[in-house]
């Protein structure tokens, strides 16, 4: 009996002492501070638009994306049917995520939780978005199922040797659609192989401002796309978080290639000038 106590308190000390080393092994020193709130830093004087992928320029044709010629008929697609009132090729209009590249133009706050094996990256847009960042030195798997926000590996890195993580960089693939670069519709390619490295860090001058220098790699572009995104934290130390449900108060309606509107009535009306009604042969039509 006696023997049977001391091994369950030598195991349970045990257990203890391990836990404590775990515990010891994180220390929160090592790393920048990127406790708070984050909000995307507001563009320059004179642009316009909501959510361009290249923060320093207007959405649309102004952002001057390298996109092959296939993509960039596409594009133009997109763009006339948002002309005419329909939502193009943006996929948070049938409540989609926006998925990685988007998700990091910051549509709602970020919160970023940094742990040894893991850094998280929180976005409550269209669905509870999140990334996980793996940096915990493992490799690729052999296989990996598809998502929008991709799987993405990570290493902390100390630029200057004082002893402390700098820079976060970051290689995400894995991904399905379907993606855009913004709420232009501005599409990736539909096979998904997209590629996209990060090195998000401090500012050297301001550590309220943080830098996510994102480079993409994909089918429809000529060329590899660097850009700069920068977020702001916020100062309040309790921010408020909002919510985003996408289905609560959806009104959009999808049939087949076609967008329509629920009015306020209850009733479905066109999104576009002359729009077709709805193939409603599956209906039983009333009498003429």
């Amino acid at each position: 009996m006696l023997n049977r106590i001391l091994i369950s308190v030598m195991t349970l000390t045990a257990a203890l002492l391990m836990s404590v080393g775990v515990a010891a092994a994180f220390d929160d020193a090592q790393y920048p501070n990127l406790k708070g709130q984050w909000i995307r830093e507001r563009a320059p004087a004179g642009v316009t638009g909501q959510g361009p992928f290249d923060p320093t320029k207007s959405w649309g044709h102004a952002q001057q994306a390298p996109l092959t010629p296939e993509y960039k008929a596409k594009f133009e697609e997109s763009l006339a049917d948002q002309a005419e009132g329909g939502p193009g090729f943006w996929p948070g209009a049938r409540c989609l995520p926006p998925g990685m590249p988007a998700m990091m133009t910051n549509f709602r706050p970020m919160e970023i939780i940094v742990k040894p094996e893991t850094t998280w990256i929180l976005i409550d847009h269209i669905h509870e978005t999140h990334r996980r960042i793996f940096t915990d030195g493992r490799r690729w798997p052999e296989w990996v199922e598809p998502t929008f926000d991709g799987y993405s590996i990570g290493q902390w890195i100390d630029t200057d040797g004082d002893g402390r993580y700098d820079v976060l960089e970051v290689e995400t693939r894995h991904f399905k659609g379907p993606r855009t670069f913004e709420p232009s519709g501005m599409p990736l390619h539909d096979d998904n192989k997209t590629v996209i490295k990060e090195r998000i860090y401090l500012d050297k001058a301001d550590p309220n401002l943080l830098h996510d220098e994102m480079t993409v790699v994909d089918s429809a572009l000529t060329k590899p796309w660097s850009v700069d995104k920068k977020f702001r934290r916020v100062k309040e130390a309790r921010p408020y978080w909002p919510e985003d449900i996408c289905a609560e108060g959806q009104a959009m309606i999808h049939v087949g290639k076609e967008t329509y509107w629920v009015a306020g009535d209850g009733h479905l009306m066109p999104v576009k000038k002359g729009q077709a009604p709805p193939d409603l042969r599956y209906f039983k039509q009333p009498p003429k």
